[in-house]
């Protein structure tokens, strides 16, 4: 995992070297990688956790999330995590993406965006969080699936405190 992980930073930090994919396929890759991150928000809003998870590779991934524990190794640890997000917020979910932004360098992208989301909780209470999110993607059998996932927060150092509204 580690080699794959160092593999994937290689791939990134070279392909940020080279000017990004100009080849006619080019367009119709990020419009893929955009539909992706699109049906994400769809089913995030619908809570619906197998179809987010239909976007990620069974075979590789290996996500950074912002709870712990500190990592999620697999494809079944990191469906849990979505599980146990929806069933701490059971009430109306309201995720919405910006500042997306994506490279493709052949059959690997890399993007970034910022997720703002609304949770309800048990009680009605809202819940609101600011995340950065940076994914890596491979396209496996003609398809755009994330295989790494980083999600974080900023911390103020001063007080060792996550910052979970950033603004830029």
């Amino acid at each position: 995992m580690r080699r794959f992980c160092l593999l994937v930073c290689c791939l990134v930090l070279f392909s940020s070297f080279a000017p990004a994919q100009t080849k006619p396929t080019a367009g119709k890759d990020q419009a893929q990688i955009e539909a992706l991150f699109q049906q994400y928000v769809k089913a995030f809003n619908a809570r619906d956790v197998n179809s987010i998870m239909a976007l990620y590779s069974t075979q590789d991934l290996f996500v950074f999330d912002v709870v712990p524990p500190r990592e999620f190794p697999s494809w079944d640890a990191y469906k849990k995590d979505f599980e146990a997000l929806f069933g701490a917020f059971p009430g109306p979910v309201d995720n919405r993406l910006s500042d997306l932004s994506i490279t493709v360098a052949g059959s690997v992208a890399y993007g970034h965006n910022i997720q703002t989301v609304a949770f309800t909780a048990k009680d009605g209470s809202k819940f609101n969080l600011v995340v950065r999110v940076t994914d890596v993607l491979r396209k496996i059998k003609g398809k755009w699936l994330i295989v790494h996932e980083h999600v974080s927060v900023p911390v103020d150092l001063a007080t060792g405190k996550p910052v979970l509204q950033s603004t830029p």
